[in-house]
């Protein structure tokens, strides 16, 4: 896959079913509750009051995309973060996050919390990378049937990013943007 720029947009609920297909294309292991989830769950999540989404599109297609919803009054939630197999490295998940990240700074929330699930833990390093790190918290969404997920934190009270975590200001804007998804 040639590399080509790539632009974030919220999530509407027309883009229901790509965010699907995204998500079920992203290969998680079978036993998963991933694999569970349906359109009607995600018009459920990504559209309940507070919550949200956005998709990354770049050459024509859906590339990833990844969801949130509050959590009281001081987390936000990330969840559902997937991106295709051949938009992998390119830097589609760390642009995901960030806009997330952006939303939860622009919402006056202190922290971005997510859970991995036990049959994709080989994602904790990217997780670790952006400045998230594991705690002993329970995930209040587990699903009853799933073992229990590693959950995730990264703090957001300090006043600037880590240094290589650049974003830019502004409120956040509904519009689609494109955003820079080359390695830093």
């Amino acid at each position: 896959m040639t590399h080509a720029p790539t632009t974030l947009r919220p999530v509407n609920p027309d883009d229901i079913p790509a965010f699907h297909a995204v998500m079920m294309a992203a290969g998680m292991d079978p036993r998963s509750s991933w694999n569970r989830t349906t359109p009607a769950d995600l018009e459920r999540s990504l559209l309940a009051p507070g919550a949200g989404g956005f998709l990354a599109a770049g050459g024509g297609e859906v590339l990833g995309c990844v969801g949130y919803r509050p959590d009281g009054d001081r987390t936000l939630t990330l969840n559902k973060l997937a991106t295709l197999p051949q938009a992998r490295r390119l830097g589609v998940g760390r642009a995901l996050v960030r806009e997330v990240e952006h939303v939860a700074r622009m919402g006056g929330y202190g922290r971005v919390l997510l859970a991995v699930s036990q049959f994709n833990l080989d994602v904790l390093p990217f997780y670790d990378r952006l400045g998230y790190t594991v705690t002993d918290e329970p995930y209040a969404h587990a699903h009853p049937d799933s073992p229990a997920p590693v959950v995730l934190i990264k703090s957001l009270l300090s006043p600037s990013p880590p240094v290589g975590e650049g974003r830019g200001g502004g409120a956040c804007d509904p519009r689609s943007r494109p955003v820079s998804t080359e390695e830093t």
